[in-house]
């Protein structure tokens, strides 16, 4: 489901060419923080990163958004791929039976989870999130989906920020990245 037929990989470049805002020193000096809000406000660049993101894995049977931007990626690309979106989360924001997976930052530890009785027996899930930095929030979501019985069908992200080289914390997950810088 394109708009207009136009390749889905070039709008959504197009369009986070155009839109994302770069702040210097947010959310610390040092940082060059990559803002997707104006993208999110356009509906056109939406939908064009909805449908990129979809094409990453076109057999996806579910889309996982990881929080909290990746949920509203996420969501634009499983309305386009025709399936459901799990949400992963972070702690204490799930009721009920959860699966959690702690991972190494830099600082410290962090943890997601996921209600596992929202992955289908063989579910082929995409991961979706908007940036992929040190790769180590997506490794995570890998681990617990895969817990959770589902077979990951790749991670798909807007932004890839090439020198914190987060694909080495995915080896053998196909990754798509619609911009990297």
């Amino acid at each position: 489901m394109q708009s207009g037929g136009a390749d889905p990989f070039a709008a959504a470049g197009a369009a986070l060419d155009r839109l994302v805002r770069v702040q210097a020193d947010f959310p610390s000096p040092g940082v060059l923080f990559r803002d997707l809000t104006p993208v999110l406000a356009d509906g056109p660049a939406l939908r064009s990163i909805g449908e990129a993101l979809a094409a990453a894995a076109p057999d996806a049977t579910l889309i996982a958004g990881l929080d909290s931007r990746g949920f509203l990626l996420g969501a634009a690309a499983a309305v386009v791929a025709g399936t459901g979106l799990l949400a992963i989360r972070k702690p204490g924001k799930l009721p009920g039976r959860i699966l959690a997976e702690e991972y190494a930052l830099e600082y410290g530890t962090a943890r997601l989870e996921l209600h596992p009785d929202d992955v289908p027996s063989g579910a082929r899930v995409l991961v979706v999130d908007d940036v992929l930095a040190t790769g180590g929030t997506a490794a995570a979501a890998c681990r617990l989906l895969a817990r959770a019985g589902a077979e990951v069908a790749g991670v798909a992200v807007a932004v890839e920020l090439l020198a914190l080289d987060g694909r080495a914390a995915l080896p053998g997950v196909p990754v798509t990245a619609l911009r990297s810088w």
